[in-house]
């Protein structure tokens, strides 16, 4: 096989070295923005950076501070890599290393194409050396496959924004869940007053909401995240008269944008790829389904000889955590052909989430969560369609489109290009607060964790830096095996440790290994509802190579 990932010998960083490159000023507390390059600060701008590093005052006692030391002569803020020769830092050395860091540089350094301190960590702060791939944040993947060959951001139950029992049913689920890129919307429908579809779900009482609005909030958002097609799962529980009513709605409010017809009307013999299907809305709906019905899953064997190419199967989690312990291989071949949709059980009654990582190692296309729900499983499902541009289809690998494909997710040792990963810990840098705290002096620690195959599933965690959430430096090696990179989770979770046996989460990253950038990068935090915590961030750096 090619081999994709440099050799251990290129690597700066061994965890066998003696040698450990130490950069002295990483994890330091330098904030230093635009304005403040002129070497002044004013009273505005003092309160604003206190503001953005987390830091408690008081007005009265900082403006008084201000005047006093305003008053001093020649008092004024100071960058002295802008007026000391000795504080650049930009060598040759640095100039290869790192060589588009001259452009967050002052005039003068830029000119003299040379690194002082503060351009140098604003460098190491910036999108530029983001753990994230670059060539990633666009769509560059090939999109001319089947749609059966592409992993498919999906959603359960996209209407209800709370649990499955009393919670509300809001317009809202729609809306976000196209925001993040979602390509797969479930709408349960059935029979509303004066004639006309309510969503809701069934037999409970969430509250319920017309399914004209459903499909008018989906049209307003669908191409917002991404241009490539949405599939509506529809639930059809309407009386025929209702179900008409569906279909006009849907025809009078998409417009062009509903598939009503095949590619240059002629019949297809394989599901068509999402470039051409761009801008474009299908469905599972009676005489409007043009290629993705929906058929009961009877067996691999009864799918293998009865199911035709444009149905789909909708699977329980619990049926189909049987299927890949007893029948992986099986349920391999099977996603290879049809489109597979995985559905939590209706014993989640909270909204909870199942394990997403287990059903895409069997090449599961839509792995459906109850995206309100924030944890670990949405942070693997937010991080795995970060990827591809954020368009919500990420190809499979060859080994899940292969129709004779020998892939099995339990048997995978030394045939999926197997990587060695080094992951340093260096510092962090102005980590959020506990929310159990009263004050910033959390004792942070970081957890690194691998998710994929059951082979690869492992975690390392840093010791505990005590009461420091501002520079934390840590400066540990953790090493990893991954048998099936292009799979493979990598997630960092920030916590702060209020006991032995309970933490206190501050922050996660969560990206998939392919994405992941080479060298010393910056690891930008995130909330648990996905928000970035900007500028809180981990300092790491990354090598791998091929075994």
């Amino acid at each position: 096989m090619e081999n994709k990932y440099p050799s251990p010998e290129r690597s700066p960083l061994r965890p066998a070295s003696r040698e450990r490159p130490r950069l002295p000023w990483l994890g330091s507390p330098y904030i230093i923005s635009p304005e403040f390059m002129g070497g002044k600060i004013n009273i505005d701008q003092t309160l604003q950076l206190l503001n953005k590093l987390n830091i408690s005052y008081d007005y009265v006692h900082v403006k008084k501070l201000f005047k006093h030391y305003s008053a001093v002569e020649g008092f004024s803020y100071h960058s002295p890599g802008y007026v000391k020769n000795s504080d650049v830092l930009m060598s040759q050395q640095m100039r290869d290393m790192f060589p588009d860091a001259v452009a967050f540089e002052g005039f003068t350094a830029k000119n003299k194409k040379e690194m002082t301190f503060e351009g140098f960590v604003r460098y190491l702060l910036s999108e530029d050396c983001n753990v994230f791939k670059t060539l990633h944040k666009k769509v560059y993947q090939d999109m001319s496959y089947p749609l059966c060959d592409y992993f498919i951001s999906s959603s359960h139950n996209t209407y209800l924004i709370s649990d499955q029992l009393v919670g509300p049913s809001h317009l809202w689920g729609y809306s976000s869940a196209l925001n993040k890129g979602c390509r797969c919307l479930e709408i349960d429908c059935w029979d509303g007053q004066d004639n006309e579809p309510v969503v809701y779900h069934g037999h409970t009482l969430t509250s319920k909401i017309t399914f004209k609005s459903v499909i008018s909030v989906i049209h307003k958002h669908a191409f917002v995240a991404s241009d490539y097609p949405i599939v509506l799962s529809l639930e059809n529980h309407c009386s025929p008269p209702q179900q008409e009513v569906m279909a006009a709605h849907m025809i009078h409010i998409l417009g062009d944008q509903l598939v009503t017809s095949t590619l240059n009307d002629e019949m297809p013999t394989e599901l068509p790829s999402p470039e051409p299907q761009k801008v474009q809305v299908a469905m599972l709906l009676s005489e409007l389904v043009i290629y993705t019905r929906s058929r009961k899953f009877v067996s691999f064997d009864d799918s293998k000889k009865k199911q035709k190419f444009y149905e789909n199967n909708s699977i329980g989690e619990a049926k189909g955590q049987k299927l890949i312990m007893k029948m992986a291989q099986n349920f391999v071949l099977h996603t290879c052909r049809f489109i597979t949709r995985i559905y939590p059980k209706g014993t989640r009654m909270g909204s909870s989430n199942y394990d997403p990582q287990e059903f895409w190692n069997v090449g599961c296309q839509m792995v459906a969560l109850n995206f309100q729900t924030p944890g670990l499983q949405m942070d693997l499902q937010n991080g795995k369609f970060m990827d591809n541009g954020g368009s919500g289809y990420l190809l499979k690998p060859e080994y899940l489109r292969k129709k004779n494909t020998q892939y099995n997710p339990f048997d995978v040792f030394g045939k999926y290009n197997t990587v060695t990963v080094t992951v340093k810990i260096i510092s962090g840098h102005q980590l959020p607060p506990s929310n159990l705290s009263k004050s910033n002096k959390a004792d942070p620690l970081v957890r690194v964790e691998i998710h994929g195959v059951p082979e690869d599933m492992a975690k390392h965690q840093t010791s505990v830096i005590k009461n420091n959430a501002f520079n934390p430096r840590w400066d540990e090696i953790f090493t990893f095996t991954i048998h099936v990179p292009d799979l493979a989770m990598v997630r960092f979770i920030v916590e702060d440790r209020m006991c032995v046996v309970a933490n206190d989460f501050l922050g996660q990253y969560t990206l998939p290994f392919t994405c992941l950038n080479r060298g010393y990068r910056c690891v930008p935090l995130v909330s648990k509802l996905g928000v970035s915590l900007s500028p809180a961030s981990l300092f790491v750096f990354i090598w791998y190579h091929q075994q």
